[in-house]
């Protein structure tokens, strides 16, 4: 073997070892060490089932529960828990100006109106933008806390509980700003939810 092809051989191995085998390792040694939850899905799980992930958004039809961002492949959003849903997402491309976007905004601002007007709750109420715009991704797993106070007469009505113990749960529920000063304060959907129905099971399991 000439020596060309012998150093060629010996640099295809090493490589091959260091970019197949040890930085994949790493990496996965990296992540398990540091990011252990994260790197695992970050899965949430109730009764010993995963139910959704603290990274990915789920949607909600009853008025019993909180409504997270839109996605623009409605109405079969994406759902990773769901199978028979696994449309994938994504935001909507549409400009400021395209006739779509603002016929789906005006369907979307009627649904959640119609929505308060069966809990007596104040309907003339303005509507925070992220209830009626899909998201970029439309796997946002959180919601601004105007968007989940707006929800409160709603949530409160339909399960039978006062709006101040609804609106202490969305208060336990909020992350401030990143590092304080970056983006708004924010409420997990699905935790949110799940502390609902621990606070007060829905009314049709009653």
């Amino acid at each position: 073997m000439s020596p060309a092809m012998r150093t060629a051989l010996i640099l295809f191995v090493a490589l091959s070892m260091l970019t197949g085998i040890v930085y994949p390792l790493a990496i996965t040694a990296y992540a398990a060490l540091l990011h252990g939850a994260s790197a695992q899905g970050a899965l949430i799980y109730s009764g010993g089932v995963a139910i959704g992930s603290e990274l990915l958004g789920q949607e909600f039809h009853s008025a019993q529960y909180f409504w997270g961002r839109l996605s623009a492949t409605a109405p079969r959003p994406y759902t990773a828990f769901d199978a028979t849903t696994l449309t994938g997402s994504s935001g909507s491309n549409y400009g400021p100006l395209h006739p779509a976007l603002s016929a789906a905004a005006a369907a979307r601002i009627e649904a959640l109106r119609t929505a308060e007007r069966r809990v007596g709750a104040d309907a003339s109420r303005a509507i925070p933008l992220e209830l009626v715009t899909a998201s970029a991704s439309g796997l946002d797993p959180h919601i601004g806390l105007s968007a989940a106070r707006y929800q409160v007469e709603r949530v409160a009505f339909s399960r039978g509980l006062d709006a101040s113990r609804v609106e202490s749960l969305v208060a336990a529920h909020t992350r401030d700003r990143q590092w304080g000063f970056l983006g708004e304060p924010v409420v997990h959907v699905l935790r949110l939810n799940l502390a609902l129905d621990r606070e007060s099971a829905p009314l049709h399991a009653r």
